[in-house]
């Protein structure tokens, strides 16, 4: 599993947007300097990020971006699924019509791939950006 780099820049959008004062709205060109990420790119994955709660946007002159909620508050898991969607390591643990057994109960491989699959969301859930932004 590769997260990819709209994930990647996420992180560090929120992370730097974490480490500015409580209420700042920061411009989209500052970020994208700051965090060393194309503008065009980091336009792209702040719709996510806003329909997620994660970060608000303000228009107009003076406008930019700032966190929707407090940086405890927001984990990698929470950035993670607003880009990507949720953490799904097999078809099968979508929807059980996808597995070839699909007669069958849930196969050996299923309980292992879903237990993984528990632990990576919470290691990912563990990690919040008031940590992460000291």
């Amino acid at each position: 599993m590769i997260i990819n780099q709209a994930t990647d820049y996420g992180f560090r959008a929120v992370c730097y947007l974490a480490q500015q004062p409580q209420g700042e709205v920061v411009e989209a060109h500052t970020i994208a300097q700051n965090i060393v990420v194309p503008i065009r790119f980091l336009l792209k994955i702040m719709p996510s990020l806003i329909k997620a709660g994660i970060v608000k946007s303000q228009r107009g002159v003076g406008g930019g971006y700032m966190l929707a909620r407090a940086p405890q508050e927001i984990t990698l898991l929470n950035v993670l699924e607003a880009i990507e969607g949720p953490i799904r390591l097999n078809r099968c643990l979508i929807d059980p019509d996808y597995c070839s057994r699909n007669a069958a109960a849930y196969c050996e491989i299923h309980d292992a791939l879903a237990d993984i699959q528990k632990k990576l969301s919470q290691e990912f859930d563990r990690y919040n950006f008031a940590d992460l932004a000291d």
